[in-house]
């Protein structure tokens, strides 16, 4: 517990921790405050994000290469899965899907590319491990492809398309998840000499002991559900009052703030010039929600949802998706990167969120 407070003390992230009390003491004085909420729950979910990324390192440090790969798979975006699962269970599937969607765009370009900038401001040319990006580039576009599809065969007036789709949608998702399987197996255990970075040089003293993770990570979660249960609650009116699309909000507010400890991690590896972390923290974020989450949201869908969901997104969101998949593969392709392919990196996320905000997608 010691090492929990000291942590706290010294990271001002952390110290956003007091906005959860204030959080459910304003929810049960004034439940109608949705937009007091909505602030309120955005600013808890930062430092409970923050908590959550140390207590899963801990563990995976812990327990080893395979089973912490698990570990960062299953838990890396548990605050962008719970939000999701919070609005699947009200039938918020825009908000899921926008969810899903932006975190795939926001990690892949606006995490990589400010890492890609930050790093180049302060090295001149960094160089990183090529093999691992092509093999996460090459999931992201697998999983790229499997979205397009519903999307595509779709739009027939067949009575039995809904069907279909729906159905295929299950397919792609039991695909998808044992594609992932398969790509935790080959870089973790049959290839995993192709995969090495540079040690991260953590100390004993940096990594909490597993009697303070596991209780952290428990005690988190819970937090994270309740937080996620407000601001699900909330985002309908807030957003209508700020002038934001649940698909702005989906897009670009929760991969921001879910993966706000993620990034500092990885505009820290950037800075320092070990790119290997901030590359592989980026693109696996955006491989783990396109390979592994999005697919157990359908799946979760027929045991939470008013009614199953499948994986049809709209075109626009389709598009962006590929073309963030296409930008972080051209410019990680060669292993080495200077400021001014962040810079391009970065050009690319701000055209789709201005383009989200001033012409956000119609509801379907």
């Amino acid at each position: 517990m010691d090492r929990l407070l000291r942590d706290i003390r010294r990271n001002p992230m952390l110290w956003l921790l007091v906005m959860v009390p204030v959080l459910f003491v304003s929810h049960s004085l004034w439940p109608e405050a949705h937009n007091l909420h909505f602030v309120f729950s955005v600013l808890a979910i930062v430092p409970l994000a923050a908590l959550l990324s140390r207590a899963t390192e801990s563990v995976a440090m812990k327990t080893g290469d395979s089973i912490g790969g698990l570990i960062n798979a299953t838990l890396g975006n548990l605050v962008e899965l719970v939000i999701a699962l919070a609005a699947l269970r009200a039938g918020e599937y825009l908000l899921v899907k926008a969810t899903l969607a932006g975190v795939i765009i926001t990690n892949s370009l606006f995490m990589l590319g400010a890492s890609l900038w930050l790093g180049g401001l302060r090295h001149r040319v960094q160089e990183f491990n090529a093999t691992s990006a092509r093999l996460q580039s090459s999931q992201l576009f697998l999983a790229t492809i499997a979205l397009l599809i519903p999307s595509v065969t779709s739009g027939s007036d067949h009575p039995s398309a809904a069907a279909f789709t729906q159905t295929l949608s299950v397919c792609l998702a039991v695909l998808l998840i044992s594609t992932y399987g398969a790509g935790l197996l080959f870089s973790l255990r049959t290839h995993r000499e192709f995969f090495g970075s540079a040690p991260h040089g953590e100390s004993d003293e940096d990594v909490w002991p597993i009697g303070l993770a596991l209780p952290v990570l428990a005690v988190v979660a819970v937090l994270v559900a309740f937080t996620s249960e407000v601001f699900v609650a909330s985002v309908e009116s807030a957003a209508s009052s700020f002038g934001m699309s649940h698909a702005f909000v989906g897009f670009i507010i929760v991969p921001l703030v879910g993966g706000a400890a993620e990034m500092a991690s990885a505009f820290s590896g950037a800075r320092k010039n070990r790119l290997d972390i901030s590359v592989g923290i980026a693109l696996g974020s955006a491989t783990q929600v396109a390979l592994f989450v999005a697919p157990v949201l359908v799946l979760a869908s027929y045991v939470l949802g008013p009614t199953p969901m499948d994986l049809q997104f709209w075109p626009a969101a389709v598009g962006m998706m590929l073309a963030a998949t296409l930008s972080a593969s051209m410019v990680t392709n060669s292993g080495r990167s200077a400021w001014y392919s962040g810079v391009l990196i970065l050009a690319v996320f701000l055209v789709f969120a201005i383009t989200l905000f001033l012409l956000p997608p119609l509801d379907h």
